[in-house]
């Protein structure tokens, strides 16, 4: 992992949980769908804006990983925004493959958000 670091006027935006975490919601840059949600702290959103991949930290795991490093379904970032809170990012990506660990494109295209749905 290459050490980058945060700029400051980034980091002083941002409100960090009990465990110096915070949301990150990737949207996929073409489509507009929401892929997943993860979460970063100041090292992984710091290695996300030097390399343009994706990187998390994985709460289970208490570990760092880059979308795709393994599985070879990448997230190209173009574009990172906070959000008024300061406690949630949001990642403009370009996705390679499935975004969720299921083998879906997203997260967010099970049964039960379509049922939900249809009931409106």
């Amino acid at each position: 992992m290459i050490e980058a670091a945060l700029p400051e006027t980034v980091s002083n935006r941002l409100k960090r949980n009990s465990d110096g975490l915070f949301a990150a919601v990737v949207q996929e840059r073409a489509t507009g769908n929401v892929l997943m949600v993860a979460w970063m702290d100041d090292r992984a959103l710091a290695q996300t804006l030097a390399t343009r991949k994706a990187t998390y930290y994985s709460r289970s795991r208490q570990e760092y990983w880059v979308k795709g490093e393994t599985s070879g379904h990448a997230q190209h970032v173009h574009e990172v925004r906070i959000d008024c809170d300061g406690d949630t990012v949001l990642l403009l990506v370009d996705q390679t493959g499935a975004a969720c660990h299921t083998g879906t494109h997203t997260c967010f295209d099970t049964e039960e958000r379509l049922l939900l749905k249809s009931e409106l």
